[in-house]
């Protein structure tokens, strides 16, 4: 699943709300396994890891995470998100946010937190409560590593296909036919997603039906400032149309519409500062 994973302005995808926290926090009022929102010192944070998870070994610079910020190349980049567990990240399956039983009432936010951010890249986590939603964006002319720690959930994916139709013809203002990519379930541990600019299903949505943790690297990062802003999208069945080439009945249940609107409500976020396992930042 920016997944999908970087700068939230406005408490949207891509959109920054600012720190409100101090914590890998909360969605109405329910934690997530660090701490509650509020003013907290570093070393009630400790004793409440070890008072909720004494089986997360927290390390001062893991392995794994470390290695994040260590690794110049693709390859090496993707091998490393994808030997991520979610005790380098500080969390367990055992924190009260992850057991299945945990329900949010009413609309369940996502919350998120910054690991890290510099002009190249960011690296985010996204929690998502049960029934959480993070709605159809998409990550201009960005690579997104996404790998599911915990949970399980569903994942619809698209990529446009630019810049011309099937049948050359140039595609509508309002209306985008796009190839739909993935719309499946996955259960962590799963393999690390790679979005790519226009490939790989860079227009994605993330539906948790457990609570949820998900690891999104960006890079670059979003930037309103250099054209990297985050759109929303509402998708439609295929229909011929507007004088498109019309598809076999197989080949249809393999694209969509796809038409740009305005930030979705459930869109917002909580964002909170991260006080995880730290690292050794890197020049980038």
């Amino acid at each position: 699943m920016e997944a999908g994973a970087g700068l939230m302005e406005s408490g949207g995808v891509g959109r920054d709300s600012g720190r409100v926290g101090v914590g890998v926090g909360v969605g109405h009022n329910n934690k997530i396994g660090y701490v509650k929102k509020g003013i907290i010192k570093k070393k009630k944070w400790m004793r409440r890891i070890i008072k909720q998870a004494s089986a997360v070994p927290i390390m001062p610079m893991p392995q794994q995470l470390q290695q994040l910020f260590d690794s110049p190349f693709l390859t090496i980049f993707y091998n490393a998100t994808d030997n991520m567990k979610p005790e380098d990240v500080g969390l367990s399956s055992e924190l009260p946010f992850f057991k299945p039983t945990n329900m949010v009432k009413g609309n369940p936010r996502v919350t998120y937190t910054t690991i890290y951010k510099c002009d190249n890249f960011s690296l985010c986590l996204f929690f998502l409560p049960a029934t959480g939603v993070i709605p159809l964006h998409n990550h201009p002319g960005m690579t997104v590593f996404s790998k599911l720690l915990l949970g399980t959930m569903h994942i619809k994916s698209y990529d446009l296909v630019d810049p011309i139709n099937l049948d050359g013809s140039v595609p509508s203002s309002q209306l985008r036919l796009a190839k739909l990519k993935a719309d499946r379930v996955f259960e962590a541990p799963c393999d690390t997603s790679v979005l790519y600019p226009t490939t790989g299903g860079n227009i994605h949505a993330f539906t948790a039906i457990t609570p949820c943790a998900v690891l999104d690297v960006i890079g670059p990062p979003y930037s309103k400032e250099d054209g990297r802003d985050c759109s929303y999208y509402k998708d439609h069945p295929y229909t011929a149309s507007n004088g498109e080439a019309a598809l076999t009945t197989e080949d249809s249940d393999s694209y969509g519409w796809l038409e740009e609107i305005e930030m979705p409500e459930n869109s917002q976020m909580d964002g909170i500062e991260y006080l995880g396992p730290q690292v050794t930042e890197p020049t980038c």
